[in-house]
C-alpha cells in the first residue's frame, strides 16, 4: 500500500485540502487499477460536478454539469464510456454515442426528477395543449425525451424557450426551474411539478441564517431551488455557471446553494477562497464510487441500452438542443 502511495502522490497533491490524508490509502488502490484499466479498454470516465473529489479529479477524463457532458460525449474517441453520474446521463451519452459501449456503475443510481415524469404523461400534455411545444430538461429518461420536442439544461433553458419563437411553451419536469425561467422571460410557460430532492430542501430562511453566521458570503443557488430561494440568492446559474462566477469573480466566502459535493470540486481549484458548506447530499450521485467504476471496467457492467424506436426521437430532441 505504501508503494501505491507513492505512486499516487501527485494526484493527492491536487485534492489534499478536501480529501484528509488517513482517507488517501483507501482510494489510491483503486484510483491506480481504474488508471490502468482505461488504458487498456480504451475508456474514458465522464463525471458529473456532483461527484465526489476523489472521482471527479483523480480519475475522471471528462468533468462538468449536464450541458457540458451531452456536448464532449459527442467527440470522444473511446471504446467505452464510463458515466460517473446518474442513469439519465448514461442515457444521454448512449444516444450519443450509440456506436460505442456506455456503463453505468451502479444501475440504481437515479433521480428524482426523472422518476416524476413518464413517456404516457408527456403524451397526455400534448392531447390538453395542442400545438404546444414541450422542452424537457435533460434530466429526464429516454423515453420523456422521445415525446418531446427538444431538451434543455439549467444552463441553456432560456435560450432554448426564446429560440423557438413561440408564445408558450411546456416545461418539464422540474417546477421551479420552469418558474424561475419564466421569470426571466416574456414567454409563458407550463410547468410539470416534479422537483429535485435536494435543491427543494433549500429555504430562504437558510440563507438568511448563512448570512448572518458568515458575514459578507456570496450566494450563488441552483435554479432547481425555489424561486423564493432564487430571489434571496447573489446570483443563480448551472452548476457551470456557478463554477465560472467562482472563478472570474473570486467572492472571499462563499455559499453554494447545491449537492455538496459541488464545493469541494469547485474549492480545490480556488484555494484563495473560503467555501461554507450547507451539505445537501444526493443520494443517487453518492452510489458511484470508486469501486464501482472499477468493477464496471473489469466486469463491462451495467451495459446501458435504449431501445431503437425510442433511441431516434430521443436522440432528435438532444441535438436539436445543441444545434442551438
Amino acid at each position: 500500500m505504501a508503494e501505491v502511495f507513492a505512486r499516487s502522490a501527485a494526484l493527492y497533491d491536487r485534492v489534499k485540502r478536501v480529501i484528509p490524508p488517513i482517507e488517501w490509502p483507501v482510494f489510491a488502490g483503486d484510483i491506480e487499477a481504474i488508471l490502468d484499466l482505461k488504458r487498456q479498454r480504451n475508456a474514458v470516465i465522464l463525471a458529473h460536478n456532483y461527484q465526489t473529489p476523489e472521482i471527479f479529479h483523480c480519475v475522471a477524463d471528462i468533468v462538468g454539469d449536464s450541458l457540458a457532458l451531452a456536448r464532449k460525449a459527442m467527440t470522444v474517441e473511446a471504446d467505452v464510456i464510463v458515466l460517473a453520474g446518474v442513469h439519465f446521463m448514461a442515457e444521454t451519452a448512449k444516444l450519443l454515442n450509440p456506436d460505442k459501449t456506455v456503463l453505468i456503475p451502479d444501475a440504481q443510481a437515479g433521480c428524482s426528477l426523472a422518476d416524476s415524469i413518464t413517456a404516457a404523461d408527456v403524451r397526455l400534455l400534448r392531447q390538453r395543449y395542442p400545438g404546444v411545444p414541450i422542452v424537457t430538461y435533460v434530466n429526464t429518461s429516454a423515453a420523456v425525451k422521445a415525446e418531446s420536442d427538444i431538451c434543455c439544461t439549467s444552463g441553456n433553458a432560456k435560450a432554448i424557450v426564446e429560440a423557438l419563437g413561440v408564445p408558450q411553451v411546456i416545461m418539464l419536469p422540474d417546477e421551479y426551474l420552469a418558474q424561475n425561467i419564466a421569470a426571466q422571460t416574456a414567454v409563458k410557460i407550463i410547468a410539470w411539478k416534479g422537483h429535485c430532492e435536494v435543491h427543494e430542501r433549500f429555504s430562504p430562511a437558510d440563507i438568511r441564517q448563512l448570512r448572518e453566521d458568515h458575514p459578507g458570503v456570496t450566494v450563488l443557488a441552483h435554479p432547481e431551488c425555489p424561486p423564493e430561494v432564487v430571489a434571496e440568492a447573489d446570483f443563480s446559474g448551472s452548476t457551470a455557471a456557478m463554477s465560472d462566477y467562482v472563478g472570474q469573480k473570486k467572492p472571499a466566502r462563499v455559499v453554494l446553494m447545491t449537492e455538496c459535493s459541488m464545493s469541494d470540486n469547485v474549492a480545490v481549484d480556488h484555494p484563495d477562497v473560503e467555501f461554507i458548506r450547507p451539505c445537501n447530499l444526493c443520494p443517487h450521485m453518492k452510489r458511484i464510487t470508486l469501486g464501482n467504476i472499477r468493477e464496471a471496467l473489469q466486469q463491462n457492467r451495467h451495459v446501458v441500452s435504449i431501445d431503437p424506436g425510442i433511441a431516434g426521437r430521443a436522440r432528435l430532441a438532444v441535438e436539436r438542443m445543441l444545434a442551438i
